[in-house]
């Protein structure tokens, strides 16, 4: 297949030298002039990615890297992949309109509900699919090396609309990334793992963070039982906001076991702290890390606004947003996702 990836962070680099490696042509695509500029550099100069995973290093020629939109759509593509930070997700949407084509195929590492931003836009023929988390776990250097830490034994993911699931799952099963389909658009959106962990983790790290200059496993040390029970607080606020929209409540350690273990029996706990001792990465290196401004901001605000339209309370997701912003001298909910800003109201939940 013809693929674009928007993005150069770590997973729009490792799925375009993944996805090379499977067969497909990749035409990667970079946004902005902020971060990430030294690996574009490094990158563009032979078009050479390396993944190095299970101990072997193979080195990967891309079709195509560019920073140039109307050079990037030179070409049709069967799927498009947005791998950016979520918090950027509206203006490369409102990028995309011009180029975009009825029934295309858009894929969301992760979404958040970003298909709502299509909507928003007038952008209303396309397919949209918007992922739980990203099925390679990895980081990248400068000079395009990925360590691959890990791989999802299964991705779910959600398709809006669910009358074009069987079109949308014959292109999205060539990518080989073990999907899974959900039913909404929505369960993808707040079981993005990120929304709990990141959260929850980088919030009571600051001072770890701090004190150990970055010299840090948040994965390894943060989660005692009672940050534990930070965590379990949260997810039911989530969950409860699930259920009142009439889905079936998923805990964050069952909805990781089903991600992460290839054995469905085994205990929850100890799926994620196998992933959280033998998998994790390293970091965050900053208390101002994507695992805030991201997932406070788009995740969190985003939550928080749910509960309000369905006079659901949410103390926890809101106590955390207030350390957030105070701690970070920022107010996560100007800059946040809330259902006004995706166009929505509480009549309009699935679109």
């Amino acid at each position: 297949m013809d693929i674009l990836i928007i993005g150069v962070g770590n997973c729009g680099i490792a799925y375009a030298a993944d996805l090379t490696l499977k067969g497909h042509k990749v035409t990667l695509l970079k946004t902005s002039n902020s971060i990430h500029k030294d690996t574009y550099i490094n990158i563009t100069k032979n078009n050479k990615l390396y993944l190095n995973e299970n101990n072997q290093k193979r080195e990967v020629t891309i079709h195509k890297i560019t920073h140039d939109f109307s050079d990037a759509f030179k070409e049709n593509f069967d799927i498009i992949i947005i791998t950016v930070q979520t918090n950027y997700h509206e203006k490369i949407i409102c990028k995309l309109k011009e180029y975009i084509s009825k029934d295309d195929i858009i894929l969301l590492e992760p979404g958040y509900y970003s298909t709502a931003f299509f909507y928003k836009h007038g952008i209303e023929n396309c397919i949209i699919a918007e992922a739980e988390s990203s099925p390679i776990d990895c980081r990248v250097d400068k000079y395009g090396n990925i360590d691959v830490l890990f791989r999802n034994v299964r991705n779910p993911i959600g398709i809006y609309p669910q009358s074009k699931l069987s079109r949308a799952q014959k292109i999205l099963d060539q990518l080989e990334f073990k999907f899974v389909y959900l039913e909404s658009i929505i369960e993808a959106a707040l079981h993005n793992p990120n929304l709990i962990v990141h959260t929850v983790g980088a919030i009571m790290s600051i001072p770890r963070i701090e004190y150990t200059q970055g010299e840090y496993w948040m994965y390894k040390e943060v989660f005692t039982d009672s940050v534990w029970n930070i965590v379990e607080s949260l997810d039911n606020e989530k969950n409860q906001i699930l259920a009142n929209l009439g889905f079936s409540k998923l805990s964050y350690l069952d909805a990781s076991r089903f991600r992460n273990s290839v054995d469905l029996t085994i205990d929850s706990k100890k799926s994620f702290l196998d992933y959280a001792l033998n998998h994790s990465p390293k970091g965050p290196f900053e208390p101002n890390s994507r695992y805030i401004t991201e997932d406070v901001s788009q995740g969190l605000v985003l939550m928080e606004s749910l509960g309000k339209a369905l006079n659901l309370p949410t103390p926890t997701c809101t106590g955390l947003i207030q350390i957030a912003n105070v701690a970070l001298s920022t107010d996560f909910r100007l800059e946040g996702r809330t259902l006004e800003k995706l166009g929505l109201n509480k009549g309009e939940l699935f679109l």
